[in-house]
């Protein structure tokens, strides 16, 4: 997949002239996830939510990223390896291209994405990327599934969509996601990846939450307030380098570097 921009540079917000959530866009969706997010969008709070989001734009907000649903259309349930878990999109000006802590081709990196890097480095000595070009891409093009829990903000206002109905929707993908068969890794970094994942799991049977092909990894948020802190700061966690060997001596493998071979 090319540069979420590269057919139209100044198309970098939520716009009612290319609606994520028209037929025609969501036939692109993995199978897997076409009658979910079908589902979902006819529900009470789905109907809210396009509302809330509709009425957002027709107000002159600036909404990222423009696709929001875009990691659903690159990778499927069968496809993916590793999950990582973060929050809401990044919200400034051309940074959110629809996967978790990844930003655009072009944009400077922003410092929780440099954290990953750092630790990337620590773990192993893989060179950080240039600055500006820091998409993670090519994670996805290899099965790593990076699923934010609210997946449109506003511009300049963190957590700005929080509650407007994406947790069921981000609920039932990453439930999905538990359910499927792996083997799979799940990167839980920080407490509001954790508690989402752990309430999917606590509904599970005994046996279902004792698979074997399951591997749960557990760090602090990479954010610069909490990477070195805490019982398990995320320098140091040693992430990347424990989903490659676990993944390994499962038939599997990941590269986590930024570059195609």
């Amino acid at each position: 997949m090319g540069d979420l921009f590269e057919e139209d540079p100044a198309l970098t917000c939520l716009s009612l002239a290319h609606w994520p959530f028209e037929r025609e866009r969501l036939e692109r969706l993995k199978p897997e996830w076409k009658d979910l997010v079908i589902r979902f969008l006819a529900s009470s709070e789905g109907q809210a939510l396009e509302r809330f989001l509709r009425d957002q734009v027709l107000a002159s907000q600036r909404i990222y990223p423009p696709q929001p649903l875009r990691l659903l259309e690159l990778l499927g349930p069968s496809e993916t390896q590793v999950v990582i878990l973060g929050q809401d999109p990044y919200h400034g000006l051309g940074q959110a291209e629809g996967l978790a802590f990844s930003v655009a081709k072009g944009v400077r990196m922003p410092p929780s994405l440099l954290n990953i890097f750092k630790e990337l480095e620590r773990d192993l000595k893989l060179p950080r990327p240039q600055t500006f070009d820091a998409s993670l891409m090519p994670w996805v093009d290899r099965g790593v599934f990076l699923l934010n829990h609210v997946l449109s903000v506003q511009e300049a206002q963190a957590a700005s969509h929080l509650g407007q109905g994406w947790e069921r929707l981000t609920d039932a993908i990453l439930n999905l996601l538990v359910l499927a068969p792996g083997p799979r890794v799940f990167m839980l970094w920080g407490s509001q990846a954790q508690k989402q994942f752990d309430a999917l799991v606590s509904l599970q049977s005994q046996e279902e939450q004792e698979r074997a092909d399951r591997l749960v990894l557990r760090a602090n948020h990479p954010s610069p307030l909490s990477a070195n802190r805490g019982e398990t700061p995320f320098i140091g966690c040693g992430h990347f380098s424990k989903a490659q060997a676990w993944l390994s001596t499962q038939g599997g493998g990941i590269s986590w570097a930024l570059t195609h071979p």
